[in-house]
């Protein structure tokens, strides 16, 4: 992906998935070098915030990976099976600009 004016996020997912006690996120963007916040909210079936995950990170690439999860909610408590789904909202330090996106992951325990 090229630079252009608008923050552009693609190819959003968590590996694996499902998973039992840990997944990693990864995405692309069009920001190399910029420094980004990143923030991944998951959320339970009936749609309470189980686990907020925040990240800086100034990326040499196009391509996140390194961001990990143990399974684990808020409070340090395993959280049950199911389906769950987790907003990604990127945000670049530069200029301010943002975009977000949902997705679904499974937990099998």
């Amino acid at each position: 992906m090229a630079n252009s004016e608008e923050l552009a996020l693609r190819h959003v997912l968590n590996y694996p998935n499902p998973f039992t006690t840990y997944t990693e996120f990864q995405f692309e963007h069009n920001r190399a070098g910029q420094p980004l916040q990143i923030l991944i909210q998951i959320f339970s079936p009936n749609g309470q915030l189980v686990k907020t995950i925040q990240s800086e990170i100034v990326p040499q690439g196009n391509r996140i990976t390194e961001i990990a999860w143990n399974g684990l909610d808020d409070f340090g408590y395993p959280i049950g099976k199911g389906v769950y789904v987790y907003k990604l909202s990127v945000r670049s330090k530069t200029d301010f600009s943002q975009a977000e996106e949902y997705q679904k992951l499974v937990i099998l325990r």
